[in-house]
């Protein structure tokens, strides 16, 4: 991927400063390994030398764990001298921040080497280098995700988060009324900012609805032709979601599972593949017979268990897998069927498409997205047939076999040769470092439940 010309970034730069004026600061954002955006701020005289000659950040910002603190395990800290690399806008991501008080706008960034090839380590570069076999064979990803979110309280009772009173009841909610419209109108002000917010930015937000919880919600994203746009919007809407929500005095979690006995936060993904011309080669009056289909199922079914460590990267992320919540726990797939991990929707013939229902929302959505094109490319070259589909209730015929917690799920991934031909393995080493990392503290850390089980009872 070549850095865009010159001329072309400082024409951007300069239509959007003329349009708006009003503009003080700009924020230099880039996500991190865990999804999270980190950045500078600018002022708006200093646009124009961002866009010349990019930003300063060091490497070992890829390195960092869901607190911040750099895995010197992974080799990017000190062990480089915690060296820089550049970093350079993304064409097209410039916008205004609707939340801020002071105008501030936004400009998504992605790091390169200091010659100017882009950054291994870079989520974003990760899923690049997958999408690039598929412009091999002539094909066009179309993805789109849709991302559940709860909005909580800003006050936690005893550190454990709680719905927000109402803004029109003032009543906390305790309601599991899935598609609910009388819950999307409790809390109407902060979810029409977020569509509104969203496309001021030019996010392609073009629903909420109420899930089955309480104050939880998912924004469904259309599809673009171009899933590392889709990654993009992804990112943005996220954090879009968390400012409006604290404009509106609450706050929001993407937190795979923030109650017990509560659904957790997913983060499905939409993919379909269009051929040369333009068609969907999915399509299909009976997607069974569809060979293109059937060998991309496959192809994601067998590499899913080594992608899980992608699909839910945190501790906390296997505790939103059961029956009742509908999270997949076994590689199985079938049709309109939202008890299997991979469904097909089942409406016009152009519009067959594979949705992927195993990840959470605190999944990198550039990681999930790459993890489950590897799968489809696999599947596609390899010719790798599925198993049958699943009509009904798919946890009472297949038994939970997907790795069910964090170490299981990293030595999957780190002893897949599979996914070792699409994601480089260094990216892989720096990842499993990182989580191991994080794993270890946890795994050292003493709950809650032990001081009341075994502190005056052993």
């Amino acid at each position: 991927m070549s850095v865009p010309p010159r001329a072309v970034q400082l024409n951007e730069a300069n239509a959007f400063l003329k349009e708006h004026p009003e503009v003080l600061y700009v924020d230099l954002l880039i996500a991190d390994m865990n999804g999270v955006v980190r950045g500078k701020r600018i002022e708006r005289t200093s646009l124009h030398k961002v866009y010349e000659k990019g930003i300063n950040l060091p490497a070992s910002l890829f390195a960092l764990d869901i607190n911040g603190s750099t895995v010197e395990s992974t080799g990017l800290g000190l062990d480089i001298g915690d060296a820089d690399r550049i970093c350079y806008p993304i064409p097209d991501t410039l916008s205004n921040e609707p939340w801020q008080k002071r105008p501030t706008a936004q400009l998504l960034m992605t790091m390169h080497e200091l010659e100017g090839t882009p950054f291994f380590a870079d989520p974003r570069e990760v899923l690049r280098q997958v999408v690039s076999k598929f412009d091999d064979l002539g094909l066009t990803i179309c993805a789109a995700f849709e991302l559940e979110f709860y909005l909580i309280d800003q006050e936690n009772v005893n550190g454990r988060p709680q719905p927000p009173r109402s803004p029109i009841s003032g009543k906390r909610p305790h309601s599991t009324q899935v598609y609910l419209i009388d819950d999307l109108d409790e809390y109407v002000d902060c979810l029409q900012d977020i569509l509104e917010g969203a496309k001021e930015q030019g996010i392609p937000a073009d629903a909420i609805v109420k899930e089955s919880a309480p104050a939880q919600f998912e924004v469904n994203l259309h599809h673009v032709a171009d899933p590392i746009k889709a990654c993009d919007y992804a990112v943005l809407l996220k954090r879009l979601i968390k400012n409006i929500a604290y404009d509106h005095e609450m706050d929001t979690t993407f937190m795979a599972k923030p109650y017990p006995g509560q659904a957790g936060n997913g983060l499905h993904v939409h993919i379909s593949i269009l051929d040369k011309d333009g068609r969907n080669i999915f399509t299909s009056e009976d997607p069974e017979q569809n060979a293109a289909l059937r060998h991309a199922i496959g192809g994601v079914l067998e590499t899913l268990p080594a992608s899980m460590a992608f699909l839910c990267p945190n501790v906390n992320s296997y505790r939103r897998f059961g029956a009742q919540f509908y999270v997949p726990n076994s590689p199985c797939w079938g049709l309109d069927n939202r008890t299997v991990a991979l469904r097909v929707p089942t409406g016009t013939p152009d519009a067959v498409r594979l949705e992927h229902r195993v990840a959470g929302a605190d999944a990198n959505p550039y990681l999930l997205m790459a993890a489950v094109l590897a799968g489809v490319h696999h599947g596609l070259t390899n010719q790798v047939e599925p198993n049958d589909p699943v009509e009904g209730n798919s946890y009472e015929q297949n038994e939970q076999s997907l790795p069910n917690n964090l170490r299981d799920a990293l030595r999957e991934l780190d002893d897949s040769e599979i996914l070792a031909r699409y994601i480089d393995p260094k990216y892989i080493d720096i990842f499993v470092a990182c989580k191991e990392s994080e794993l270890e503290e946890f795994e050292h850390s003493i709950s809650d439940l032990e001081y009341n089980w075994y502190l005056h009872t052993v």
